[in-house]
């Protein structure tokens, strides 16, 4: 493999990281030149008044034509409809540069009559080799369609429209996305779907802490995945690893071989798993992350309605500071019963097993967490090791077998359990001190 020098500056190195600018091919093969389209030629205004949809979508339109290809958005305020990326195509919003989606509910309109779900304000379909980089940022215009979705929530009443979410990917096959900054995503700001070999690196995701659902990155049927060097501070799960469907291709694990590092979360609902699970998810690394002011830090959430397998599942190296529950583990959502009577086991009962947590220090003003599993249905092989969590409520295990602990600490008030057991076998219990 040799590599092309390409001379478009940080446009150009994203380009290459893509796009491959190395080859296997005979040595005097060649690649085509990198077209570099700025939405100003198209139109553009960027003034954030103009309507820039149609301008952008040309530029969009052209690249993908062309076959490899960068569309650039300089700096300026460009007000946007929903947009489509095209394969082989790096969007990239310079620095000064905010793409900012309308919020006219009737805007994100989906004529597809497969779908009742709103378009997203950036759509990507069966693409390859897609790219969103750059030092700008894409903005969600969320705040207008926040407030009748908490005013339903408080009535305990379902949210009065579907909201859209700011990008969602389908079915693509290498995503690059780099240093941008996404906020204020009226729903879930970065949203791949059964997409494969994703890169999502160095990028910051925004939105108040209030804003509900605004997840930051959902990773849905998902194979090869690295997340890493991000900043998330949102009002839902700063990531969420879901596998909703079973997949025949891949029949225990619709979500696999997911790597999460140097990750940095404050405001939010941890790394999750689930609550959707029916598919499976396998091969999960955590590592290196800190989790600050957020209500979770390491979570799988699911139910005997939406559950399936997970395992070797690894989280390392991480710290946490004034957060919730640091550690939860539970076949139950949204709220673990105080009492439960085992039921049959179906295709979509909750199974956990082979989970490793190692390295964890951390500070709770609520309780230690938990691991519960169902009745029918214990927790299976987890390894606690170098784990030390201060917490007013000690950790909850229950409906769980094969559970070890190894140097873990839980320091609670006197007179409070650092355990509470239920149908649990725990090895190590003996080395813990309080």
């Amino acid at each position: 493999m040799k590599r092309i020098l390409l001379t478009a500056g940080l446009a150009a190195i994203s380009l290459i990281y893509v796009f491959g600018a190395t080859t296997s091919a005979e040595p005097n093969s060649t690649i085509a030149a990198v077209k570099i389209l700025n939405v100003r030629q198209f139109g553009a205004k960027g003034d954030g008044n103009t309507l820039d949809t149609a301008a952008i979508q040309k530029a969009l339109d052209e690249c993908g034509k062309s076959g490899n290809g960068i569309v650039r958005i300089p700096a300026g305020t460009y007000l946007s409809k929903p947009i489509f990326l095209k394969s082989n195509t790096t969007l990239e919003l310079e620095q000064g540069a905010i793409l900012k989606a309308t919020d006219d509910p009737n805007d994100f309109v989906n004529e597809d009559k497969k779908s009742n779900d709103p378009l997203a304000f950036i759509n990507g379909i069966d693409l390859t080799k897609i790219a969103i980089t750059g030092k700008g940022t894409i903005d969600g215009s969320g705040a207008k369609w926040w407030p009748p979705v908490r005013e339903a929530k408080k009535n305990d009443q379902p949210e009065p429209r579907k909201r859209p979410r700011l990008i969602v990917l389908n079915n693509c096959v290498g995503v690059h996305i780099k240093d941008i900054t996404l906020t204020n995503s009226p729903s879930f700001h970065l949203f791949p779907i059964g997409c494969k070999n994703v890169d999502i690196v160095h990028v910051t995701i925004r939105a108040p802490q209030d804003s509900p659902n605004t997840d930051a990155i959902d990773i849905a049927q998902c194979r090869y995945v690295q997340i890493s060097d991000c900043v998330i501070d949102v009002g839902d799960d700063n990531i969420a690893i879901t596998a909703n469907h079973q997949d025949s291709a891949h029949p225990n694990a619709g979500s696999q071989y997911i790597t999460v590092t140097n990750c940095t979360n404050l405001h939010g609902h941890g790394i999750s798993i689930g609550s959707g699970t029916r598919g499976g998810v396998k091969d999960l690394t955590v590592s290196h992350c800190t989790f600050e002011n957020t209500d979770n830090g390491i979570r799988i959430k699911s139910s005997r309605e939406k559950g399936g397998l997970c395992e070797n599942l690894t989280y390392s190296d991480i710290t946490m500071k004034n957060v919730k529950e640091p550690i939860t583990l539970s076949a139950y959502y949204p709220k673990i019963p105080k009492e439960d009577t085992a039921q049959p086991v179906t295709s979509t009962t909750p199974i956990y097993k082979n989970i490793r947590i190692t390295n964890v220090t951390a500070t709770s003003p609520k309780n230690a967490g938990y691991i519960v599993g169902l009745p029918e249905s214990l927790v299976e092989n987890v390894v606690l090791e170098n784990v030390r969590i201060s917490a007013p409520v000690g950790l909850t295990i229950r409906n769980a077998k094969g559970i070890k602990l190894k140097n873990v600490k839980i320091e609670t008030p006197q007179g409070k359990e650092p355990f509470i057991l239920e149908n649990a076998q725990v090895e190590g219990l003996e080395q813990t001190s309080k």
